[in-house]
């Protein structure tokens, strides 16, 4: 049973009931119960008030007055209040819509200029500038060849050779540049290089800087072509060069901060990284920049610890590095394969060891002696079975004289390197935790009073 009234201003009353029809209602008994439609009947005595009876399922979905007046939906206040919400919610969405369409063609526009190509002039200035870290670490997929002039060679290795060279701007005018030639033979140690060097996060001031990478078909060689750092690689430096403390300071400091980014999942801006070792960390693998900061280089031998690289994979990487810098683990291929943190271990090892070599040359202590490489009293090129000998079954260490506890700072630092190349990889710091130590003992007040300061030449 359904009850309808008309009120004032085009309002109207719906009532609906279950009843039963041999019952009067409004005072009145309908005998239409049975109908399939909803027939609207007049209440006797009313103007406005009507009432219908049916039995189907949803028939009183449409009203029908048999007396002419406008057939109305039962729900017709439903209508009215989707208007009202209509009005009140678009203007909203519509703002809505265009701030977020307006953030994301910001994002769009801004992304899209970042990684907008630069003319081949521009990118090759943006790169060689050795001491700008705000370019791109991503190589360059121009497919001409760069106009590069080699000049001299200025080091050899296992796999390459590196050639100082100039590369001839739109300008006519010549930049310098480092050019490392692989041989076609080499080609796995060019490609993981310069698959690390192709990781935009590995950006950083002391990892040398990159510009590309070239396969020279004409020649049978593979290129990566870098920044060039004219003071050369730090053991070059040290052998020339006795260091103060500030020296040291900037040197030990620069080290431990890339491998610490080397070894980190987070770049210093937060963002995800792959966490990558080094695997054959040594002085001449240390390039000096013009400030006296070092930046790493000769990443052939490293490794991205990939969370889904498994042990199988680490395990077939096989023995590697330089033997005099080997970690005691690495010597006797007993890495725990199960833990990618073995291999930073390793790494801060023979980190231990570089830092060693500078601060053998610090003037700070007042006895700085010839430059010798770690081991020095071995051969000149010991291979890995001696220095097991040494390292593992004597547990022999570089020496650590008398004299360096003289400076306060320089002692502090050589208590730092014995526990980075302890013989327990568990036991020896985190790259990142130098880098701590390093700070609090460089901005010590009792360190900065008595720091000694100035290089002087061999």
């Amino acid at each position: 049973m359904l009850c309808f009234r008309r009120g004032g201003e085009g309002n109207a009353t719906i009532e609906t009931v279950c009843h039963n029809p041999a019952l009067a209602f409004h005072g009145q008994f309908l005998k239409d119960f049975n109908s399939k439609t909803c027939e609207m009947k007049r209440v006797k005595g009313t103007e406005d008030e009507f009432i219908c009876s049916c039995n189907e399922e949803e028939c009183n979905g449409r009203l029908i007055f048999s007396d002419g007046a406008d057939p109305v939906s039962p729900r017709s206040d439903e209508p009215k209040l989707l208007s009202l919400l209509l009005v009140s919610l678009v203007p909203s969405g519509v703002v809505l819509v265009l701030l977020v369409s307006l953030l994301y063609f910001y994002c769009a526009c801004r992304q899209h200029k970042l990684k907008a190509p630069a003319t081949k002039s521009e990118t090759c200035a943006i790169i060689i500038m050795s001491d700008d870290d705000r370019s791109d670490n991503s190589l360059n997929h121009n497919l001409e060849l760069l106009p590069i002039q080699l000049d001299s060679s200025v080091g050899k290795g296992r796999f390459a050779e590196v050639f100082k060279a100039r590369l001839k701007q739109a300008s006519q005018s010549f930049q310098t540049v480092a050019v490392k030639i692989f041989p076609y033979e080499e080609y796995a140690s060019w490609k993981t290089e310069w698959e690390i060097y192709s990781d935009a996060e590995l950006r950083h001031e002391n990892v040398l800087h990159f510009l590309t990478a070239e396969d020279r078909k004409a020649s049978q060689q593979y290129w990566l072509i870098t920044a060039y750092q004219e003071r050369g690689n730090l053991q070059e430096f040290l052998s020339q060069h006795v260091i103060g403390w500030d020296e040291l300071c900037r040197l030990a400091g620069s080290l431990a901060r890339g491998v610490a980014h080397l070894h980190a999942d987070r770049t210093p801006c937060g963002r995800a990284k792959v966490a990558i070792v080094h695997r054959d960390l040594k002085s001449a693998n240390v390039l000096v920049k013009s400030d006296l900061t070092c930046c790493l280089c000769d990443f052939g031998l490293s490794l991205r610890l990939d969370t889904y690289t498994s042990p199988e994979e680490l395990g077939n990487s096989g023995q590697v590095g330089t033997a005099r810098y080997m970690a005691p683990e690495v010597l006797e291929s007993r890495m725990d394969l199960e833990s990618i943190e073995s291999f930073k271990q390793a790494d801060v090892y023979s980190m231990a060891l570089v830092l060693w070599e500078i601060v053998s040359r610090c003037s700070a202590t007042g006895d700085v002696r010839e430059y010798e490489p770690p081991f020095g009293k071995l051969k000149e090129h010991p291979c890995v079975e001696s220095m097991k000998d040494d390292v593992i079954r004597d547990r022999l260490r570089p020496e650590i004289p008398v004299s360096w506890s003289n400076h306060t700072g320089v002692h502090l630092l050589s208590s730092t390197i014995e526990e980075c190349w302890d013989h327990d990889p568990e036991a020896r710091l985190t790259a990142q935790c130098v880098v701590e130590r390093l700070s609090d003992i460089i901005s010590s007040d009792i360190i900065k009073s008595t720091g000694d300061s100035g290089s002087d030449d061999k």
